[in-house]
Formats: C-alpha cells, structure tokens, sequence
C-alpha cells in the first residue's frame, strides 16, 4: 500500500522527499557547509580542537542517517493477510522503541510507543506495527502529530477495522536542558471506533499497556 495516498498525513518539515543514495550524499555535503558556518556564527572554534573537526560533517550524517532519515527513505512494506477466522479481539502491540526530534528546537523526544487495532477485513504482520512507528518517528514534528499520523496511517491500512488505539510517552530533551529544564514524561493518545465509543475496550487497552510494564 502506498503510505502517500493519503498526502495529508506528511506535510510541513515532517514530508517525505524521495531521494536516491547519491542525492543524499548531496545533502550531507551541502549540510556539512552550512553547519561549518552555523558553528562560525556560534564563535566556536571547532577547526582549532581535534574533538570538534569533523562535527559539521557528523551532525549531518547523523541528520541525513538517522535522526530524519524516514523523510528521505521509502515506506516500510505493508504485509496484511486475510483476517480468515474473522478475530474481532484486540491485536496490541506495546513498548515500542520511538526516536524522533521535536521541530521546535530540533532537540530529540524519545519514549514508547503502544498501538492496537481490532481486524476487520485485514490482519497486519505484527513486525509492520514496529516498523510504522519507525518510519513514521524519524522525522522533525511533535509529539501531537507523529500519534494522530500513526493512528491516521493504521485506520488505512487496516481496512474494515473497529477501532484504532495509539498511545506514546516520551521525554523531551528540549523540557529537561532548557527552559524550566524538568524531567517529566509527555503523554499522547489517539482512540477511535470502538476504543474511542466503548469503555471496556479502552480499559483493555490501557490494561495491555499496564501488563507489560
């Protein structure tokens, strides 16, 4: 399934720009430049200590490789099978690891991420869950918009579903080392279908998360 279908779902400095490995060594280089003079404006001198030579070309491998890497790779594969024996439970999958950075202050928020859904039509190999959280985190956005794209993206591509349920907790690096600079854990939650219009079935997911903590 094309994840791009539904374009409202990556927009703003969270989209998704296809590139080639080659167009990415492109923008690592271009990137190494303008954080040489980035640090240039901070009056650092980076070219003087061997511990910060090579910074602008790290942060910008780090950027391009791993921090906003699901902006410039495809869509993870979606396997879904036919839900045959017609399961209308709840398929739950928690504590999975979430890694992005706030477009703020390009600062990371890192935490948990807990989705669930009840099958209609469809069943999703249960490694896709993981990897939607992935693709879907690697990306500058907050935390508000990285759950509603989860949840937006599940209710698509789990067609004929009676809910979906997305719940994420993280600590954000641009609470604790500015600001008020505290330690404390941000909570969002998308529910729909039946999580969102019957009680039991929300209680059953957050006792899902509970259980497995």
């Amino acid at each position: 399934m094309d994840i791009i279908k539904n374009e409202k779902l990556l927009q703003y400095a969270n989209r998704n720009i296809f590139t080639t490995e080659a167009e990415r060594e492109n923008i690592i280089s271009e990137a190494t430049t303008a954080y040489e003079k980035f640090m240039d404006a901070l009056r650092i001198d980076w070219r003087n200590d061997p511990n910060s030579l090579n910074t602008p070309h790290r942060v910008a491998k780090s950027f391009v490789n791993d921090l906003i890497s699901g902006c410039y790779s495809d869509p993870p594969k979606i396997t879904s099978f036919e839900n045959l024996d017609r399961y209308d439970g709840i398929v739950f999958q928690g504590n999975i690891d979430m890694k992005s950075i706030c477009a703020h202050h390009h600062l990371s928020f890192i935490g948990k991420a807990h989705v669930a859904y009840i099958p209609g039509e469809v069943q999703l190999g249960l490694s896709k869950l993981n990897r939607i959280v992935e693709w879907f985190s690697r990306r500058p956005q907050s935390q508000e918009n990285l759950t509603m794209m989860i949840h937006h993206y599940l209710n698509d591509v789990c067609i004929g579903n009676s809910g979906v349920a997305v719940l994420i907790e993280a600590n954000h690096l641009c609470a604790c080392v500015r600001g008020v600079k505290h330690d404390s854990t941000m909570v969002t939650s998308k529910l729909s279908g039946a999580f969102f219009n019957d009680p039991s079935a929300r209680d059953e997911f957050y006792k899902f998360i509970d259980y497995i903590k």
